[in-house]
């Protein structure tokens, strides 16, 4: 990551899908991401951690929940136990100070964000649903394999499958991130991101927002 670029970003959680009409009235779908609000818990510095970054907390805990060392860096921070924890690294962390609130209101209309999810869970699949493949033939003389993988590598040579091969198995529970999405509006009163198209993750999943690393690429 480029030191240089001042990066933004919030945790959040997903709370689903909607849609809103533009100046020409045509409709924009847009996912509604409840963004914070986050408190500031740690600020790194160069000098003493090697490089610049902040610490964000979202979501209330019980404070009995947390462990004894997790209770006295809240304490350290004069912050309430926070469920969920990330670092953001930007070279302007030195602008904050623990205790500090960060809400959506960091965001503004129109920007470029990218958002970090993990996707759904979908259990066991088989190469058609999660790799997308074609499958067999569904004619005759096809035995009753039309949703296999097909050959998977040779017998003799080299008598091993290579690695990577795409197989049926586990599929989501993966962390995916979004680019480029562009903000349709920020509703700071109600702590509200709406943006543009479709983000991974079930509702009420938490996700990261923060400033494209990619802008325009």
């Amino acid at each position: 990551m480029n030191q240089e670029r001042k990066v933004k970003g919030l945790l959040g959680r997903k709370l689903g899908m909607t849609q809103l009409w533009d100046g020409n009235n045509k409709i924009i779908p847009v996912t509604v991401i409840e963004a914070g609000p986050c408190v500031v818990t740690q600020v790194r510095t160069p000098e003493r951690d090697g490089y610049s970054a902040i610490q964000l907390g979202f979501g209330q805990i019980k404070a009995k929940a947390v462990t004894k060392p997790a209770q006295g860096h809240f304490a350290k921070a004069n912050a309430t136990p926070r469920r969920h924890m990330m670092e953001i690294r930007t070279p302007d962390a030195s602008e904050y100070a623990p205790g500090d609130d960060v809400t959506a209101e960091i965001f503004a209309d129109q920007e470029i964000v990218d958002v970090i999810g993990v996707t759904r869970g979908r259990g066991t699949a088989g190469v058609m649903k999660r790799h997308g493949f074609a499958g067999l033939g569904a004619g005759h003389g096809v035995h009753r394999k039309h949703r296999s993988p097909g050959s998977i590598g040779e017998c003799s040579t080299p008598s091993r499958i290579f690695k990577g091969m795409r197989m049926a198995g586990h599929m989501g529970v993966q962390r995916q991130t979004v680019s480029n999405l562009v903000i349709v509006r920020v509703d700071s009163d109600r702590g509200l991101i709406l943006v543009r198209g479709a983000i991974p993750g079930p509702k009420n999943g938490l996700v990261v927002v923060r400033s494209a690393a990619k802008k325009g690429a």
